[in-house]
C-alpha cells in the first residue's frame, strides 16, 4: 500500500500565492506520509486573460512555482505531479507541461497536453487553448512509488488513444490532472475517469480545480482516485479547495488484470 496526497485547489491569477499553497501542501502531504502528492491543471496560474496572464509565463528554468515544488519536494523528500504550469517556449507559443518532481527536487519527467480544448458550450462559455498554447506530440510515463505513471492532463481524457497507449506501457496508475468547466464536469467527469481506469486496469488520480476563480471562470471539482475495477476511493466534491489522501493498492492492480486480462487480450483493429 502506497500512500498519496491529492490537492484540490481554486488557482489565482498570482503565481506567489499559488506556488505558496502547493508548497504548504507538500509539507503536509509529507507529515501525514504521503510517498507522493497529486496537483491540478494549471496549478501555478489560472488566468483567461492572456494578456495579463503573458506577464507571469515564463521559460522552465525561470518559472518561480516550478522551483518552489522542487525545493519543497528536496526539503520534504516526498515526490509531486505538478500537474500542470503555463510554460513559455520560446517559440511564440505556450505549453500546457506537466512535471513530475522527485525527492530530491529533480525533475523526473515532462508532459505538454497533447489535446487543445477548443470548444463551445451550449452555457455560452467559448474556449481557445490552441491561440495560445503548443499542443505535444509524445507519450509520456515514468517510474514512480506507484509503480509505472502515465501522464495526461484535462481535454486528453477524451481521447481513448492516448489511454490505448498508456495501457500498453502497462501504466500503474495514470495522472489526469484538470479544470474542468463545471457544465462539462456535471455531464461526463466520473464516467470518463472510471472509464479510463477500467481500460488500462489501472488506478486513475485526477487532481482538479474547483469553484469560483480571480479571474472569473468556475470549476467543477471533484478530485478522484479510481481503482483499476472503477471504483472510486476518493471524491473530494465540487464545494472547495483541500488536501486529499488515498491508498493505492498494487495488490488490487495484480487482481483486477487477473481476473479480466483486457490488457493481454487486446487486438490491433485494422482500418
Amino acid at each position: 500500500m502506497t500512500r498519496i496526497a491529492v490537492l484540490q485547489m481554486t488557482t489565482g491569477i498570482d503565481p506567489v500565492a499559488n506556488g505558496s499553497t502547493i508548497a504548504d501542501a507538500i509539507a503536509k502531504a509529507a507529515g501525514e506520509g504521503a510517498a507522493m502528492l497529486f496537483t491540478p491543471e494549471m496549478s501555478g496560474l489560472l488566468d483567461r486573460d492572456r494578456k495579463r496572464a503573458a506577464a507571469s509565463i515564463l521559460r522552465e528554468e525561470e518559472d518561480g512555482v516550478l522551483a518552489q515544488v522542487r525545493e519543497a519536494c528536496a526539503r520534504e523528500g516526498i515526490w509531486t505531479c505538478l500537474g500542470s504550469l503555463a510554460i513559455d517556449t520560446g517559440e511564440g507559443k505556450w505549453a500546457n507541461r506537466s512535471f513530475v518532481v522527485d525527492p530530491s527536487g529533480e525533475i523526473a519527467a515532462r508532459y505538454d497536453k497533447i489535446h487543445m480544448f477548443d470548444v463551445d458550450l451550449a452555457s455560452g462559455e467559448s474556449w481557445r487553448e490552441s491561440n495560445a498554447y503548443r499542443a505535444g506530440d509524445e507519450v509520456v510515463t515514468v517510474e514512480t512509488p506507484l509503480g509505472r505513471l502515465g501522464l495526461a492532463v484535462c481535454y486528453d481524457l477524451r481521447f481513448p488513444a492516448l489511454f490505448e497507449a498508456l495501457g500498453r506501457a502497462q501504466c500503474d496508475a495514470i495522472a489526469i490532472p484538470a479544470a474542468f468547466t463545471v457544465p462539462t464536469g456535471e455531464a461526463h467527469w466520473h464516467v470518463l475517469q472510471r472509464a479510463r481506469a477500467i481500460e488500462a486496469s489501472a488506478y486513475v488520480i485526477a487532481a482538479a480545480q474547483v469553484g469560483e476563480h480571480e479571474d472569473g471562470r468556475r470549476t467543477y471539482g471533484h478530485s478522484l482516485v479510481v481503482d483499476p475495477w472503477g471504483e472510486i476511493g476518493l471524491d473530494m466534491g465540487g464545494e472547495g479547495a483541500g488536501l486529499g489522501f488515498a491508498e493505492i493498492d498494487t495488490a488490487r492492480i495484480t487482481e483486477v488484470r487477473a481476473q479480466v486480462p483486457s490488457l493481454a487480450n487486446r487486438r490491433e483493429i485494422a482500418n
